[in-house]
């Protein structure tokens, strides 16, 4: 099933396929921001409610599955590749960073939408150009910026590409500020833990950009790797981590889940092999919800000491860029 829905004054795209249904408000950067299997009664995603519409306009990478170009943040708001200076507005003024980018809120168009016996897919398409200031103007290039969501009995696969058509390499960052929703399926935050795939700890400072600093995992944070960790009714968390893959079910995954301790249920949000870093961040530890943010660089990559070895990659010109990401529940 695939519909256009008025989405408390949003125009939206619902679609669903076997025990899942998906929500898709292409205005705002494509953000698929509910994925529910219905079967099980399980909200993986933060969805805003009617009185929440105007925070997620303000706040779109708080709801969903926010696409954030760059990830996290830009120290002082400028880097230079390649002889150029890249200057974005500073958007934190306390630690004087520019963060997330733009194009989590710009309008997306759907460039496609159809239904197979196997899955529904949806995609959507954002164009970049002198034409288009939004972003051009702060980040010259020409690009198309394509979103995949395929939907299918056992869960949803998202697809982001980037295809560079200016006459220069394309720096290119890209990460997700995926809030999941913490109770997702009833219960109380003590029913929840979190494990994520990571690594080693990187080290922040007082403006929340790496040092260069690599720390091993403290006591608390080792449980992401085994056992779990509650992330919400806690402490607030706000730090940055390497991935490495973890044991789930006998089998390796690159990714973090979610599971009710007291019924055994988990949400499963995988990345595939171009996601190098984490932050995790649970706004102060007392909202119903934890965002593992998957990033193709270190935040701030483009000043790290090796700037190829923190994740900083660039795009010739006609040649595209795609990464891949999956949620399902079990």
């Amino acid at each position: 099933m695939i519909r256009c829905v008025d989405y408390h004054g949003l125009q939206a795209v619902e679609f669903s396929k076997g025990d899942y249904t998906a929500l898709l408000i292409p205005s705002m950067g494509a953000n698929l921001v509910r994925l529910c299997h219905t079967g099980l009664g399980v909200e993986v995603l933060r969805t805003p409610a009617a009185d929440e519409i105007e925070t997620f306009l303000r706040r779109p990478h708080v709801f969903g599955v926010p696409i954030l170009l760059p990830p996290n943040r830009i120290a002082d708001g400028c880097y230079t590749f390649e002889g150029r200076t890249y200057r974005f507005p500073i958007t934190i003024e306390k630690e004087h960073n520019y963060h997330h980018g733009i194009l989590k809120s710009q309008p997306f168009q759907v460039s496609k939408a159809l239904e197979r016996d196997d899955e529904v897919l949806v995609e959507c398409r954002y164009y970049s150009n002198p034409g288009c200031d939004a972003i051009f103007r702060d980040f010259p290039h020409a690009f198309k910026c394509k979103i995949t969501y395929r939907l299918t009995a056992g869960g949803l696969e998202q697809e982001v590409m980037f295809a560079n058509r200016s006459t220069q390499r394309m720096p290119l960052g890209v990460g997700f500020h995926t809030p999941l929703n913490i109770p997702f399926a009833g219960g109380t935050d003590a029913d929840y833990v979190m494990r994520v795939a990571v690594g080693e700890q990187v080290e922040l400072g007082p403006r929340n950009l790496p040092t260069g600093r690599r720390l091993p995992l403290s006591e608390s944070f080792a449980r992401l790797r085994e056992g779990g960790l509650r992330v919400t009714g806690c402490e607030p968390i706000e730090a940055g981590f390497t991935l490495r893959e973890i044991d789930v079910d006998g089998k390796p995954f690159r990714g973090a889940l979610v599971e009710n301790l007291r019924t055994g249920v988990r949400t499963f949000y995988e990345v595939d092999d171009r996601t190098i870093y984490w932050t995790i961040w649970n706004n102060g530890g007392q909202v119903p919800y934890c965002c593992p943010e998957p990033q193709t660089w270190i935040t701030d990559a483009p000043h790290a000491a090796d700037p190829e070895a923190a994740g900083f990659r660039s795009v010739a010109p006609g040649e595209s860029w795609r990464a891949r990401y999956r949620f399902y529940v079990k």
